[in-house]
């Protein structure tokens, strides 16, 4: 489909990328579902944890977290909130190590996990639902579009529609711009908890990882190299973010697939916006606000203008 318009209008005063970005985690207040937690073991011995909230209905949106997200985070929250007005069942489901509880292998979460994606929809179909809807966030919607590009045409036929918000589908470009100046209070943010993690695991599986000067790493490039990279199966923090970026993989896309992305997003350089790969797609309808920030999208509703959004988009198709 070819660029579609946006019916997002940021509020005066509030449109300004780095401010979109911050505030809703700063200010927003936003409800809390109720919330059933299950954990989902894996083949390969580790689990996710996942939050249902209501199990009455046939059709369940499934919900992944950005990155040193989880599922309590606000944007989860109010998306959940907002489809259940609508009719939907929801889960919230948590990447390894990000439910509270460091993961069981050496191995940690990434951008690309459509694996484990794919493990949390088969349980979802698991439990009799009859139709399914992907949202993500972030790098949850990298990997919302990583997972249904690589499975095409044999995608299961319960998924039916899928949404993401600022999704770093480029990660090359996207983890270099945010080692820029202007994004280091992000950066420093994403640092502190990824080395956190990194610290639990050694504990965990002492003499398995090298923390020396491990305080002086400042950007992904040096974390993805000395550790995402390794401990996932990567050559390099380039290899990884070439294999872990869901661009490669978008025109296979067959489910209709809404990607929204704010032009004034301070994460996404240039190459996150696939306008040509959208303009020859019959699936992925790609929408890019003015505003927005990264995950913002701010409104003085309760309800913000992408779980409006994603609820039209949802119940349209």
């Amino acid at each position: 489909m070819p660029l579609i318009p946006s019916s997002y209008r940021a509020p005066l005063g509030l449109r300004g990328g780095h401010f979109a970005t911050i505030y809703p985690t700063l200010f927003r207040s936003v409800g809390t579902p109720e919330i059933e937690r299950e954990r989902l073991e894996l083949s390969d011995g580790d689990f996710l944890d996942l939050d249902w909230s209501q199990r009455k209905h046939q059709r369940l949106a499934i919900i992944g977290h950005g990155l040193e997200g989880e599922s309590s985070a606000k944007y989860i929250r109010g998306m959940s909130l907002a489809l259940q007005k609508r009719g939907w069942d929801t889960l919230a489901w948590n990447c390894r190590g990000c439910s509270g509880e460091p993961n069981r292998l050496l191995r940690s979460y990434h951008s690309g996990v459509s694996d484990d994606l794919s493990s949390v929809v088969d349980h979802a179909l698991s439990e009799g639902y009859q139709e399914l809807a992907l949202v993500g966030f972030s790098l949850g919607g990298n990997i919302v579009l990583k997972y249904l590009g690589e499975q095409g045409s044999q995608v299961h036929p319960e998924i039916k529609v899928a949404v993401s918000f600022s999704a770093p589908c480029d990660l090359t470009s996207s983890s270099l711009r945010l080692g820029d100046w202007d994004n280091r209070i992000y950066m420093s943010r994403f640092m502190k908890g990824l080395k956190d993690k990194v610290i639990q695991k050694n504990e965990v599986f002492p003499g398995k990882l090298d923390l020396i000067g491990l305080e002086k790493v400042k950007t992904f490039a040096e974390f993805d190299n000395r550790f995402t990279a390794p401990l996932n199966g990567f050559t390099d923090a380039r290899d990884y973010w070439t294999r872990a970026s869901s661009k490669p993989h978008l025109r296979a896309l067959t489910v209709p697939t809404l990607m929204v992305q704010a032009l004034n997003d301070p994460f996404l350089p240039e190459p996150c916006f696939p306008r040509e790969i959208a303009d020859q797609s019959r699936s992925l309808y790609l929408e890019t606000p003015p505003h927005g920030g990264h995950v913002g999208f701010i409104s003085r509703a309760l309800e913000y203008w992408s779980e409006t959004r994603c609820a039209e988009f949802l119940t349209s198709r």
